[in-house]
């Protein structure tokens, strides 16, 4: 599909960020700022996400707007958890914006929820393009998203820091971290922590072999264990987590790691402590890694929009930069592959 607009007068392209923050957006948004102004054309951003484009919260962005932003958590555009087709009448719902606006082409940085959102107004005519952020990493279509590598270091920070006052009361210190669907922050921070187990959504696990496990460790000299849990991953046998939604009717997650904790305690008889990390892994300064990844998916994006093609992401292959098929990278959960999760297992325990 290609949107309407002419290549031959400036063109004004609609910038928002939905869903979830993540480190990384406003580099994002910086880097799609300066390539499209610098072309002669607009940018208007769109606040609040799903819920300004349905109210037509929008401003024009200039290049001095975004200077200096690049090293900034969070986003100045804002954003929320409204979705035009739960929360409005879909297309309709954003049509009159765009409109009014003379919006050419809309750029969504968003999630897996967000870019579904963004896939399914493509199909039904808005030119649309896709920037694909995730701390869970769980997006189709690309081999990383925005926000993935800043949330596993800070993780494997409070890793390393739970470490040692683990070791100095003999304790099992179980860490849950994010992961609705996919253990992506699980397995590399754990890894990169030296945990000695990992516990996430996409491998069953057995509360009783990890507990004889961390109890032979224990009384061989080692005075400590890291469990790190996904939140995502079922509760053990014989317990429910309670469940709640938000303001916007979505699920909420998280809990899992304290019944865990205290089936081990149980188990191995040494004391256990569960620290949920939560909202620190998606807030504060981006690595340099997804400062870069960011301004090379905000580029990109721009240049996609500005050449009148729509209905696209744009993913990272390999360390290239390409385009695949929106509705396509939607379609399936990037999840943990098993032979990476074995790798980690070498170290269990």
């Amino acid at each position: 599909m290609t949107n309407p607009a002419s290549p031959h007068r400036p063109l004004r392209i609609g910038l928002l960020t939905a869903g979830g923050d993540c480190p990384g957006l406003n580099a994002a948004i910086r880097a799609v700022v300066a390539r499209v102004t610098a072309s002669g054309s607009a940018v208007i951003g769109i606040r609040s996400g799903w819920e300004g484009l349905i109210n037509g919260e929008t401003i024009p962005l200039e290049r001095d707007d975004v200077r200096g932003i690049v090293a900034r958590g969070g986003t100045i555009l804002g954003t929320s958890r409204m979705d035009p087709y739960v929360h409005g009448k879909g297309a309709e719902s954003v049509r009159e914006t765009m409109a009014a606006a003379r919006i050419d082409c809309l750029l969504v940085i968003g999630g897996d929820g967000s870019l579904r959102t963004a896939a399914r107004l493509s199909s039904e005519g808005l030119p649309v393009v896709g920037i694909p952020k995730s701390i869970d990493n769980d997006i189709g279509g690309t081999d990383v998203s925005l926000g993935f590598h800043t949330s596993v270091q800070i993780v494997t920070d409070a890793i390393d820091r739970l470490t040692s006052t683990a070791e100095s009361h003999n304790r099992i210190m179980v860490i849950e971290v994010m992961g609705r669907t996919t253990g992506w922050i699980a397995t590399y921070a754990g890894m990169a922590g030296g945990a000695e187990s990992i516990l996430i959504p996409e491998s069953p696990y057995d509360l009783k072999d990890l507990g004889d496990r961390l109890t032979q460790r224990h009384r061989t000299g080692h005075d400590y264990s890291i469990v790190v849990v996904a939140e995502g991953v079922e509760p053990p046998p014989g317990y429910e987590l309670p469940i709640s939604v938000d303001a916007f009717g979505f699920s909420r997650l998280g809990g899992v790691g304290s019944l865990i904790a205290r089936e081990l305690e149980r188990l191995t008889d040494f004391e256990s402590r569960v620290t949920t990390l939560g909202y620190l892994q998606r807030g504060g300064t981006p690595t340099a890694f997804d400062r870069v990844l960011a301004t090379r998916f905000g580029v990109r994006a721009a240049e996609v929009a500005m050449s009148g093609s729509d209905g696209l992401m744009v993913a990272l292959n390999g360390d290239r930069v390409v385009e695949v098929d929106l509705d396509a990278a939607c379609r399936d959960v990037r999840r943990v592959p098993l032979d990476l999760y074995s790798q980690a297992g070498w170290f269990f325990a």
